[in-house]
């Protein structure tokens, strides 16, 4: 019986230990696995701050050089009328040459194409005539 009760008390016993000194280490060395973690984590949100800050100023260029872009637009047709103003040999072809500017400033950007309604989706197999055997049919493509 007291050879039963070692058995059982010497395991348990280790056991015991084993989690008192592991829970003692957790506690006195916290910092020694999570700091490699948490400075991966640091790096990471750097890296990402650092992204967006990037993705605002690449937009915050691009709305600028739209609207330069917008306002040379402008300044060319500014010109062009000008020049068809100064330019133009008679009141009839000034006319023709403002309607002309004013026509392509006021339609924009051209419309998408698009397909045709009624088209007819392209078939992998060629249509079976009425009254006639199918592809599958003993005698098909058989003269008789």
């Amino acid at each position: 019986m007291e050879h039963s009760l070692l058995v059982w008390l010497l395991p348990t016993l280790a056991l015991v230990i084993g989690v008192v000194v592991g829970f003692a280490l957790a506690r006195l060395l916290p910092n020694a696995a999570p700091s490699n973690t948490q400075r991966q984590l640091d790096d990471i949100q750097q890296r990402f701050d650092t992204y967006q800050n990037e993705v605002v100023t690449h937009f915050n260029s691009t709305a600028s050089l739209v609207r330069k872009l917008t306002q040379s637009y402008q300044d060319v047709q500014d010109h062009l009328a000008d020049g068809a103003n100064r330019l133009a040999l008679d009141e009839l072809t000034r006319q023709r040459l403002l309607a002309s500017l004013h026509a392509e400033a006021a339609h924009g950007p051209r419309d998408r194409l698009t397909p045709p309604k009624d088209a007819e989706v392209p078939r992998d197999y060629a249509p079976k005539v009425p009254n006639s055997p199918g592809m599958l049919d003993e005698s098909y493509g058989l003269k008789r």
